[in-house]
């Protein structure tokens, strides 16, 4: 069995212009257009600033050779913090967007200020309170689109809305992701 790892890993982060980038004891802020950001650096990673890119490297500090199953464990570490800081950096410059949809015949979204109510086909509308640091817009009665700079938390609300009434097996209704296909189940025949 041939494993094969990514190198994404090595490649430089670049930071777009308009984005301040600072590191302060395994700390890194990042202020951008859309707000700021700040993020904790694992101690097995070195992460170093030049020339408006960003380098990430397994932490080598001891200055002894990484063998054995402990430079798995730093290389993917140093590449999943990459993955981060180029999420931080996109988040503050352009920010992340989950869209949401609402199918079924009576299914609605209204966002009202800090609240986002859905009627989903129960007896009484649900009510959802939006988190600090997220928007939430509903463009149409059956859609909603989920706004913010944190990727992670994004996601999580995204999530967190489509938990409310996800989509059923045999006709689809539900709340679901945009791009999101639900492959249907038969019903029983006789």
């Amino acid at each position: 069995m041939n494993t094969r790892t990514s190198r994404i890993g090595r490649k430089p982060v670049v930071v777009p212009s308009g984005v301040e980038v600072k590191l302060q004891d395994q700390k890194l802020s990042v202020k951008g257009p859309k707000g700021q950001l700040t993020m904790a650096i694992h101690p097995y990673v070195h992460v170093a600033i030049e020339n408006n890119e960003i380098k990430v490297q397994p932490n080598n500090e001891s200055k002894r050779t990484l063998t054995g199953p402990k430079t798995k464990l730093y290389r993917s570490i140093a590449g999943t913090t990459r993955a981060n800081i180029h999420n931080v950096i996109h988040g503050v410059a352009q920010g992340f967007e989950r869209k949401l949809v609402l199918v079924g015949v009576g299914y609605r979204a209204q966002a009202k200020g800090k609240v986002l109510s859905l009627s989903l086909g129960f007896s009484h509308p649900t009510d959802f309170a939006v988190p600090e640091g997220i928007t939430i817009e509903t463009p149409t009665q059956t859609e909603i689109l989920v706004k913010g700079i944190n990727k992670e938390l994004v996601g999580l609300v995204a999530a967190q809305i489509r938990s409310v009434r996800g989509p059923e097996p045999y006709k689809g209704k539900g709340v679901r992701y945009a791009n999101e296909v639900i492959e249907l189940k038969e019903t029983k025949k006789k």
